[in-house]
């Protein structure tokens, strides 16, 4: 049987962190002999501990971190896995070498210069895997894998405790509040549509620029910061509309989560959000940066329920055919297979 260790060292909270989880737990569920190294973090321990997989916390710190690079060692000696999987550049970096094939997963455009000793690389979209053989790396190491997201059949989010009249127009967004997602342009967009609501569920570095912003632009009001949520389907399933207004985007799980929910999408047309949604099928796209243009489609969605049922179908129906567990697992365990061979 083919053994995988898998190594994470991302940040509290973020998309990458919480599809390691995801993608982790459904691989044990379907019988993988694996084993994890993950930054400290005891919330993602339990979770993975919970699933079955035996989960090792490290620091894996900076310069003067004495400890990650020995543990490491000692779990490749021990557990002699076949394939160590690196999860984004600061894991990728501190795997010592061994007999295990080296796999690093890219969730973005990184530099090249922290992969180029890895075996195999895995890119989650064609335009990050593009971007990789662009850049010299040898097609015959690069491979496309997408991500999943669950199906969740959630009860909406009591709108009064979010201090929201039950009949507002939502608009929810989701993500990590940073300048890459660019959630002041959502801001400048939600003022000019009258009577829509914004939920922000997030947490990030961004978060006191964007609530000054909110009063500046007179819409304090109607806009609630949520903070991180782990309840996104239920979220969703009391929004009128999902908003990824993201300025940089490789992917954007927030428009599969809604897909999934059989929420309407909007989006900013940056690199992930373009290469999933087909305009005006499946989504409305909107060009990068511009309020106007994000308020017009907005809008359009909000004021058409007949446009909003059929978005929300097309992407349901886009989720089921290639971003669903089992399709993916699939796709891994055989990836694991062929380069084992």
């Amino acid at each position: 049987m083919t053994r995988v260790l898998q190594v994470m060292a991302g940040a509290d909270k973020g998309g990458a962190e919480a599809f390691f989880v995801r993608l982790v737990t459904a691989l044990q569920r379907a019988g993988l002999d694996q084993r994890a190294a993950i930054r400290t973090n005891a919330a993602r321990a339990a979770a993975l501990r919970a699933a079955g997989v035996d989960t090792i916390e490290l620091p894996f710190g900076g310069w003067f971190d004495f400890t990650t690079g020995p543990a490491l060692k000692r779990v490749l000696a021990d557990y002699r896995p076949d394939i160590a999987l690196t999860w984004m550049s600061r894991a990728t970096q501190r795997l010592p070498r061994s007999p295990a094939i080296h796999v690093a997963r890219l969730g973005g455009y990184y530099d090249f210069k922290h992969y180029r000793r890895c075996d195999h690389l895995i890119a989650n979209t064609a335009g990050i895997a593009d971007h990789l053989v662009q850049g010299g790396i040898d097609p015959a190491r690069v491979h496309v894998l997408r991500n999943f997201v669950d199906a969740v059949d959630a009860m909406p989010v009591d709108r009064a405790g979010l201090d929201t009249p039950a009949d507002a127009k939502v608009v929810l967004a989701m993500g990590r509040l940073h300048e890459n997602k660019a959630f002041d342009v959502l801001l400048a967009a939600v003022a000019r549509i009258e009577g829509a609501w914004l939920w922000l569920a997030g947490s990030g570095p961004e978060d006191a620029a964007l609530k000054a912003q909110a009063a500046r632009l007179g819409i304090a009001g109607r806009v609630r910061f949520l903070g991180w949520r782990d309840d996104g389907g239920a979220l969703l399933a009391s929004a009128d509309v999902l908003v990824c207004s993201s300025r940089h985007e490789p992917l954007g799980n927030v428009v599969l989560e809604a897909w999934a929910a059989r929420r309407p999408v909007v989006a900013a047309a940056s690199a992930g959000p373009a290469m999933l949604i087909v305009d005006g099928e499946s989504g409305l796209l909107a060009p990068v940066d511009d309020a106007v243009a994000l308020a017009d489609a907005i809008g359009r969605v909000l004021s058409d329920a007949g446009l909003a049922g059929r978005l929300a179908e097309a992407g349901h129906t886009a989720w089921a055919q290639g971003y669903t567990e089992d399709r993916v697992v699939a796709a891994y365990l055989d990836f694991f297979r062929r380069i084992k061979t």
